[in-house]
């Protein structure tokens, strides 16, 4: 099962969620029914009493409903309010000791082998149980939270294999579902509250004049009892949607770092320790954790969220791993001027597009040690710059600098200095000396990296970087691929930042919707691979028609002979629209474009940024290209392309 069918299942779980809710939801409608008609002292007479019913059941779901929705808005908010409310604190890597800064590491080679945004780090300093949640509405979003016990506890391999268990919530589709379970089960979790505040309540208030009924507290301590049954109807919503999603995770875990006994040293340690929380939000975020984070009880082994510990490890214990490619050394990780790109699978050899699309939303051991060799290679000016939030900001202005001509970098510079401080201009001129010395695949690392950071300013800050990033390119007069995908990747990974609320919801689940839009991304790959002067119009017009004829249902559609003309404004614009469409049209997409991309077995740098930033802004996370003898020939090296 690749990323796109993990997507639709997930979908269709939320499905099944709703379905479940909508049962809890007429259980504790009849329960409060009958407990109404003993309060107005009409049972045992009469048991069917439509106007009562018909009351119960509106104020009901009216009191579920806004319960629900004020939680749904109020994740909306920002998916860090979770954390938060569990008694997180941001970990930053200026402040944080040395098991935090373990932790940051261990995040950003993960982050950057899967091809998603470095998520924000919480630490929850007073929970001394070994513990881990993910929570987010999509990989651009996530925010990981890690207990002080987790760090206190477990050695770099099993934290390796904690973080990657909660990589895989992230790329799975797993996060939004839990936000929404979170959001409807406070609405079930409002019956018991409103019970607990009218039992609070003191004196005997009569239900009539006559003093027949029951007083309004016995009342509260219906509701209290029926919110009860709402509680335990919540515990078989999570068992039944969380269970089968954490075996997930954890062969996932155990694919991403293969290391089966790094996930089973912790799980042990679990078993010795504690994986409990004090907080008191601990009970509606419960289905989000790596381990059982409620007390232990009879009913809570019953109804929990997780499996047994026993059987995650037999299963753990189980994977076979042999087949796997063995982790490599950093120093294996060889240059672009020796070698050519591929997707680095086994022996080297050059990807088919089915491949590319099983990569989507996966982690090897080969891009994790790619990652933290980029990493171990980057200057100290850049391994500190991303962590600090000037910075930050000048590594984002170096990276739109021209390097090349000096000529147009001096016209940058210049309007820069009219919108920026001096030092800030200065400090972008020095670290794009820097850059411009290192392997071309670590610019989109070094954009995610920074993206933490730069997550901390306000909308508006991140706006007035996004437009500031913009004048730079403007100030060249000439639109560049590299500066296309460089926009394109900032913008939506500070999406979260500037507009916390906003959701990518699917608009279009048939590619005649989209059948302009897939045309025009393919027309501009088709151009990009094949830009060098020897290359034919009959050869990118072959590539197109190649690719075009991939799309689904291809053989239905109107199909233009050569590829469409357009700008970069453009073809943003399609891959906006794109981002509405259902994941199995994204896989359609991403699977096509791949073909066009590798139709010639050749992968030029130009290419692999292009088709990773497509993926990546459908919220697709795809790994890095590595290096492969088999990749791209030394002929097909592109220069940059503007418009």
């Amino acid at each position: 099962m690749n990323f796109f069918e993990h997507q639709d299942r997930a979908r269709q779980n939320t499905q099944q969620l709703i379905g479940l809710f909508s049962l809890s939801i007429a259980v504790m409608i009849m329960a409060i029914y009958i407990a109404t008609l003993f309060l107005f002292g009409m049972a045992p007479r009469v048991w069917w009493h439509p106007g009562i019913f018909l009351y119960v059941a509106g104020i009901t779901i009216s009191a579920i409903a806004i319960g629900s929705l004020y939680k749904i808005a109020y994740l909306r908010e920002g998916k860090s309010v979770i954390a938060q409310e569990l008694g997180g604190r941001l970990l930053l890597p200026d402040t944080a000791d040395e098991q935090g800064r373990q932790l940051l590491n261990i995040v950003e080679e993960m982050a950057i082998a899967s091809g998603i945004s470095v998520p924000k780090v919480y630490l929850l300093e007073r929970e001394t149980g070994i513990n881990a949640f993910a929570a987010g509405f999509t990989p651009n979003d996530a925010v990981i939270g890690v207990t002080r016990g987790t760090l206190e506890h477990l050695n770099r391999d099993e934290l390796q294999g904690v973080i990657g268990h909660e990589f895989s919530h992230i790329l799975n589709g797993d996060m939004r579902l839990n936000l929404r379970l979170v959001g409807l089960l406070h609405g079930i979790l409002f019956i018991y509250i409103t019970g607990e505040l009218l039992w609070r309540i003191r004196g005997n208030f009569r239900s009539d004049k006559e003093g027949k009924g029951l007083p309004i507290w016995a009342l509260g301590l219906a509701l209290m009892a029926i919110g009860g049954i709402g509680l335990l109807c919540g515990r078989l919503i999570k068992a039944a949607v969380s269970r089968q999603r954490e075996f997930l995770a954890d062969a996932s875990a155990v694919q991403f770092t293969r290391n089966p006994n790094g996930l089973i040293g912790a799980f042990q340690k679990l078993e010795r320790m504690d994986s409990r929380l004090i907080a008191p939000g601990a009970e509606a975020a419960s289905h989000m954790f790596f381990g059982n984070a409620l007390n232990a009880s009879f009913w809570e082994n019953m109804f929990s969220s997780h499996p047994p510990l026993a059987e995650r490890i037999r299963r753990v214990g189980g994977l076979n791993v042999s087949n796997l490619p063995a982790m490599p050394s950093r120093n294996q990780v060889r240059s672009p001027s020796q070698e050519s790109l591929t997707m680095g699978f086994a022996g080297g050899s050059g990807p088919t597009p089915e491949q590319v699309v099983n990569q989507v939303g996966s982690v090897t051991p080969e891009h994790l040690a790619h990652a933290q060799a980029l990493l171990s290679q980057l200057p100290e000016s850049l391994r500190l710059g991303v962590r600090e939030q000037e910075s930050a900001m000048a590594i984002a202005f170096a990276l739109a600098l021209d390097t090349e001509n000096i000529d147009i970098q001096q016209r940058q510079i210049a309007w820069l200095r009219e919108v920026q401080p001096a030092e800030l201009v200065e400090k972008a001129l020095e670290l794009s000396s820097e850059i411009s010395q290192l392997d071309p695949r670590i610019r989109l690392p070094l954009v995610d990296l920074a993206v933490p950071v730069l997550r901390q300013n306000s909308a508006k800050e991140c706006q007035r970087l996004c437009k500031c990033v913009h004048g730079l390119v403007v100030a060249t007069r000439s639109l560049s691929l590299w500066h296309f995908v460089l926009q394109l990747i900032l913008w939506h990974r500070l999406q979260p930042s500037i507009n916390p609320t906003s959701a990518t919801t699917v608009e279009f689940t048939s590619i005649e919707e989209i059948w302009p839009d897939s045309l025009l991304v393919l027309s501009v790959i088709a151009r990009i691979g094949y830009s060098q002067p020897d290359a034919s119009t009959e050869d990118i017009a072959y590539a197109f028609r190649s690719g075009v004829f991939r799309l689904p249902k291809a053989g239905e559609q109107e199909k233009p002979d050569m590829p469409l003309t357009c700008n970069f404004t453009e073809l943003k614009k399609s891959i906006e629209r794109l981002r509405l469409a259902s994941p199995k049209l994204k896989q359609a997409i991403v699977d096509t474009c791949a073909h066009t991309v590798l139709l010639d077995n050749k992968v030029t740098q130009s290419e692999a940024d292009l088709l990773r930033a497509i993926a990546m802004t459908l919220d697709c996370p795809i790994p890095p290209f590595l290096n492969s003898q088999r990749g791209v020939s030394k002929q097909k090296q592109s220069s940059p392309q503007r418009s």
